[in-house]
């Protein structure tokens, strides 16, 4: 049996688009009555349905694509195919379809276009272990470290269907032509190559053979920093530019997507449990100490603006609270303080900063002003931190840096964690870091203090 092993598997794509339009319009068929008006709604829904794939890249799913992505492409899908469905409804009102009816149907197609899109991803992964199909046959150019970990990756991970043919080793290869013949005789699809190991002649030579030839070329960084970024890439007219990064949360559909949950789970959080908790809050903290319920601080913000966080006031009032970060057993904090404090209570009014767009649920913690001017002086990339808006809680907190900064080695991996979140956010990272803090908030911190 021959398998096909070329660049792409090219039905596959279009048998997922047929799949999908299948699902929407045959759940459709019970709403409509008439005919005509079914069929308007298989030309309007089927049309959007692929412009909106189109834009929001639904279809973009690779053999080496996280579940995560695929989760939170289905969700991006999902949301403004709910609009489309409205919105036509909205149209021919006379359909008189009640809005639960309506909503009901959209939940079931999603729910059935994601349990397909998984079946086929997983079912291809097993397809490429078992019956050896979905193939592609690689190269990798040069010998290094970063080269030998790919190496693992390939063998390691048969799951991707990726089959390693050789790898070739410039110091002992005089030029890359060897290279060149032994892809030809093998029908090799892609070829990777590290930077480190071509000189420029040779990364033209390479890069030219790949496009007359149709093959797949990709490139592993070499030892500089900058290749090991999550750049951009983009056109000012046909000038190609690179960024130094991307931010997922400054493309306008993400930032509605993020603003829209911190707003749900701010108004859900002030309504359900700020509107009773804080009398009873107040009082407690009133009978053990005087002064006010809410403690306020300035922090910095996006793009290092001030603004002031507000906090259940855990502590006796003193000079020393703008200036010194808390400590164990700090002296400071009330016997109430101490347990809205290990209970990360204290940071609820928080979500009146989300409310009001100075904060995030989920982002970087800001810090006080004052340690902010003291870590940007002495902690590479802090700065970026302030790319997006702070957040009540973040990566960095549920992986284990939360509370007191004991050395300069925790700020660094705290700034390392924000960096990852900024860069790789979604809507689905932000859920998980949300239940993270909530599991972590009930089992008790050691470092919530």
């Amino acid at each position: 049996m021959i398998f096909k092993r070329g660049r792409y598997s090219g039905f596959l794509r279009p048998i997922s688009y047929i799949i999908d339009l299948m699902i929407v319009n045959l759940l459709a068929f019970s709403f409509f009555l008439d005919t005509l008006t079914f069929i308007n709604y298989i030309v309007y829904i089927s049309i959007s349905w692929i412009i909106v794939a189109l834009r929001s890249d639904f279809y973009e799913i690779y053999r080496f694509t996280k579940v995560t992505n695929i989760f939170t492409l289905i969700l991006k899908q999902g949301i403004l195919f709910v609009l489309l469905v409205f919105a036509f409804f909205g149209f021919f009102s006379d359909l008189e379809k009640r809005p639960w009816e309506i909503f009901k149907y959209t939940l079931w197609v999603i729910l059935i276009i994601t349990v397909t899109k998984l079946a086929i991803f997983y079912l291809l992964k097993k397809y490429r272990v078992l019956l050896k199909g979905n193939l592609r046959r690689v190269v990798i150019i040069g010998l290094n470290q970063k080269t030998d970990q790919l190496r693992k990756f390939f063998v390691e991970n048969p799951e991707y269907g990726y089959v390693l043919h050789k790898t070739f080793d410039l110091k002992t290869e005089k030029n890359l032509n060897h290279c060149i013949d032994y892809i030809e005789k093998n029908n090799i699809d892609e070829i990777y190559s590290s930077v480190a190991n071509l000189n420029n002649s040779q990364l033209n030579q390479l890069i030219d053979y790949a496009d007359n030839n149709l093959k797949i070329l990709k490139f592993l960084p070499d030892n500089k920093d900058i290749y090991s970024k999550r750049l951009d890439f983009t056109y000012y007219g046909y000038l190609p530019i690179l960024s130094l990064r991307k931010i997922p949360i400054d493309e306008p559909f993400n930032k509605f997507i993020k603003r829209s949950f911190d707003v749900v789970m701010s108004i859900f959080i002030i309504v359900g449990v700020l509107s009773w908790l804080t009398p009873i809050l107040a009082i407690l903290i009133k009978l053990e100490s005087k002064g006010p319920v809410f403690f306020k601080q300035k922090r910095n913000g996006l793009d290092y603006k001030e603004f002031y966080c507000y906090k259940f006031r855990s502590m006796r009032p003193n000079p020393e609270a703008h200036l010194h970060q808390i400590r164990k057993n700090d002296p400071r904090v009330t016997r109430v303080g101490r347990i809205i404090r290990k209970t990360s209570i204290d940071e609820l009014p928080q979500f009146i900063n989300v409310l009001k767009g100075e904060m995030s649920v989920v982002g970087p913690r800001p810090h006080m002003v004052s340690h902010t001017h003291m870590y940007a002086e002495k902690i590479d990339k802090f700065m970026v931190r302030h790319f997006i808006k702070p957040g009540i809680t973040g990566l960095a907190q549920v992986s284990g840096f939360r509370g007191e900064v004991e050395d300069d080695n925790h700020i660094i991996n705290r700034v390392k964690y924000d960096i990852f979140y900024l860069e790789n956010w979604s809507l689905l990272l932000d859920i998980k870091i949300v239940f993270q803090t909530i599991y972590n908030a009930l089992r008790g911190e050691e470092k919530a203090y």
